[in-house]
């Protein structure tokens, strides 16, 4: 069912991957909510994924762009603009990437010239848009930006590894720039930490399932799907949530505020 939420609303998405990924089903969402959007990734994801489809369904122009350059970006805003007709009125940043993590290197064995391209890649990537997007005057009024995040900014979780590090950057950037962006044109800056979710990205990360399978027994609601996630990221590019800046919004199922649950303890006490 549509709501019209985002009727005459534009907008740029980065980090549609495939249909697995939250930015994809954000598309499909924003599309059915009457939202017009420009589709955009790092040329090297674009290779790997299948974004032309989903830019046939949701009548979207694909403009790649690197989200660590920003002549990319530049062009990137400036080129949206264009396409759109008009400034934009929502930006999902959907983006992670460690080659730490990838290559499975312990966290007490890091490559530094990795880990700072995870800082760059998933969490100062997010000032360059941000930067970029009030250099080019690309916003209107009471616009809504928005990143993903995720809880291992705040909490250690094993084989995260520097992706807590470039999450917790991530997020130290949406209440520095969300307070700069609100005085200059009511634009709002958010992160929303996720569930584990069953991603391309998510399920790299080593003892995923797992881990999937523990936080969904500790949510009281169970985990929050990447449809779930869509449509909460809708809520936020409309006009109903005008007035919600510089947080970081946990959707999660009631994960981050759980202790244990019976669930947990049936599972720990099995075969005592």
């Amino acid at each position: 069912m549509s709501y019209n939420l985002l009727k005459e609303k534009k907008g740029i998405i980065f980090g549609a991957l495939d249909e697995n990924s939250i930015a994809w089903k954000t598309a499909l969402k924003a599309h059915e909510e009457g939202a017009t959007f420009v589709l955009t990734n790092a040329p090297i994801a674009m290779r790997m994924g299948k974004i032309n489809e989903l830019a046939e369904h949701c009548g979207a122009e694909i403009i790649p762009a690197d989200a660590t350059s920003i002549e990319d970006l530049t062009t990137l805003f400036e080129k949206s603009q264009e396409v759109l007709g008009g400034k934009l009125d929502f930006v999902l940043h959907s983006i992670g990437m460690s080659p730490n993590v990838r290559k499975g290197k312990a966290y007490g064995d890091l490559n530094y010239e990795w880990f700072m391209k995870s800082l760059d890649v998933s969490g100062v990537s997010f000032h360059k848009v941000l930067q970029t997007a009030e250099k080019t005057d690309a916003m209107n009024e009471w616009g809504s930006i928005l990143a993903l995040s995720y809880i291992a900014a705040q909490r250690t979780f094993p084989d995260y590894s520097d992706m807590a590090q470039a999450k917790s950057v991530l997020e130290s950037i949406a209440r520095s720039y969300g307070a700069r962006f609100a005085k200059l044109k009511n634009v709002r800056v958010n992160t929303i930490s996720q569930s584990p979710t069953m991603t391309t990205a998510g399920s790299g990360v080593g003892g995923f399932d797992v881990f999937f399978d523990y936080a969904d027994k500790l949510s009281p609601l169970g985990n929050a799907s990447a449809e779930d996630c869509a449509n909460y990221i809708v809520a936020m590019f409309s006009d109903f949530t005008r007035m919600v800046t510089m947080q970081n919004l946990m959707h999660d199922g009631g994960f981050s505020h759980s202790g244990i649950t019976d669930e947990i303890i049936t599972e720990l006490t099995k075969g005592k």
